[in-house]
């Protein structure tokens, strides 16, 4: 088939470099609300193609005020990081930067131990009104304050990862302004800090609304970033913007997954297929998991250059920051490649005109993935664009062995929500909705419950 990823500009960026931490705190509202200009966005810290990115007034966005979380993450200045060090000392300034715009009470209200449990169960691949999140509503800040939280995630991303994550946010809002959905949720996400950026101690930060939950984990004193574990998660897949651009956020997730299938050999392919029945998530955001294993096409079983392109496949969830970040996660998986397991289910043809979409699963003592297409529009219909199956996608990224880079053990969400509330709840706690164990679909959710909300 033909695909529609493009590489586009991304109206209102600054092209310029993160200044020093105590620059940037002292300079951070000057900064962050300079005139901005189009300009062209590339990436030497990847060699994946990026997809494309658009504003909340191209999404069709009937504001028009600049106020709304799809239009802050495009005002936002570029990082020109490309090592685990600059990345955290870039991403440790903007996060400054960021609470120096806040006040006492906000500043209290986003921020965390570093070893709180909240970090395991305030995250969710259900809308916020289903599973409470933690820190503060993104949506609620004032449009300086919004520019500085997306400004965090430009520092912590490479170009393309950030692409990606703006073009979920992107989708969301164009949900909202165009879609049948009654969900009011769509468009807010939360920002929370687990631990102190400025210490120079490990600290978290977690973002994230319904189709997104970013944890990243940050230790300048072993020069590490883990993004174990996150969320991402795409509807529609492709749509078209009020300026004619169209926009397709998993371009590459497609493509990568495409290219490792049709390099396999039918026998390769009959160990690797699971059948027609597009699989629900097994460990989805909030739940423990026993990681299956075992299950599918062994690592061992694949030549130097299909691993190669499982790898590939890999970067889209373990390679979100830069260069040098992406290489040693990867290098760490490649170590135990053979004894890594994908299984897959559903299409075997890149065709998004045809069938339910596929899932995989990437399962190995190093990395676990899922990505799972949602037999469902959970009542988000656009006349004219797919917004089930291959245009509805959940995927999880986690890691065995580091989820959290070990700070906190996953608790069981509350409700089994897939990241309620701990025990106890409390003001920061999730209220499960009623229903029993898979709660209330929204209205219209025809997906599944341990699956979508």
């Amino acid at each position: 088939m033909t695909t529609n990823t493009h590489t586009t500009k991304r109206p209102g960026r600054v092209k310029r470099a993160l200044m020093g931490t105590t620059s940037l705190v002292l300079a951070g509202g000057l900064l962050l609300s300079g005139c901005a200009t189009d300009t062209a966005t590339s990436s030497t810290s990847s060699s994946r193609t990026t997809t494309s990115s658009t504003t909340a007034s191209d999404s069709g966005s009937g504001s028009g005020s600049g106020s709304t979380v799809a239009a802050a993450a495009q005002e936002v200045t570029t990082s020109t990081a490309s090592t685990t060090a600059e990345t955290i000392t870039n991403t440790s300034a903007a996060v400054e930067a960021f609470l120096a715009t806040l006040s006492d009470e906000q500043v209290e209200a986003v921020t965390y131990d570093y070893d709180d449990a909240t970090k395991s169960t305030s995250w969710s691949n259900f809308p916020v009104t289903f599973v409470e999140r933690a820190g503060l509503n993104v949506a609620d800040l004032t449009e300086e304050q919004q520019v500085a939280a997306l400004q965090v995630l430009e520092a912590l991303l490479s170009d393309e990862g950030y692409a990606t994550v703006s073009n979920i946010i992107a989708g969301d809002q164009y949900l909202a302004d165009t879609s049948s959905s009654t969900e009011d949720s769509l468009g807010q996400y939360y920002i929370a800090l687990f631990g102190d950026a400025s210490s120079g101690s490990p600290y978290e930060i977690q973002f994230g609304g319904h189709h997104l939950g970013i944890n990243a984990t940050l230790d300048a004193g072993t020069d590490a970033i883990t993004f174990a574990p996150t969320h991402l998660g795409t509807q529609p897949e492709v749509w078209t913007a009020a300026d004619g651009t169209q926009v397709e956020t998993f371009g590459t997730i497609y493509t990568t997954a495409f290219a490792f299938y049709d390099s396999l050999t039918d026998e390769q392919k009959a160990a690797l297929y699971q059948g027609e029945n597009v699989a629900a998530m097994v460990c989805a955001p909030g739940s423990t998991c026993t990681y299956p294993t075992g299950t599918g096409l062994a690592g061992s079983d694949l030549t130097d250059e299909q691993k190669q392109l499982l790898l590939d496949v890999v970067a889209n969830w373990v390679g979100l920051a830069d260069e040098q970040t992406t290489a040693d996660a990867l290098a760490d998986i490649e170590a135990t490649l053979d004894e890594t397991y994908v299984s897959w289910s559903g299409a075997t043809v890149y065709d998004m005109t045809q069938g339910d979409g596929i899932s995989f699963q990437i399962s190995g003592p190093d990395v676990y993935i899922e990505f799972a297409s949602q037999q469902g529009s959970a009542g988000a219909d656009v006349d004219g664009v797919v917004t089930s199956g291959w245009g509805h996608v959940h995927t999880i990224y986690r890691d065995p062995g580091n989820d959290y880079a070990n700070s906190v053990e996953q608790q069981e969400a509350a409700g089994g929500m897939g990241g309620g509330a701990p025990a106890g709840g409390g003001p920061r706690g999730g209220t499960p909705p009623a229903g029993g164990p898979g709660g209330t679909p929204p209205t219209g959710d025809t997906s599944l419950p341990a699956t979508e909300g």
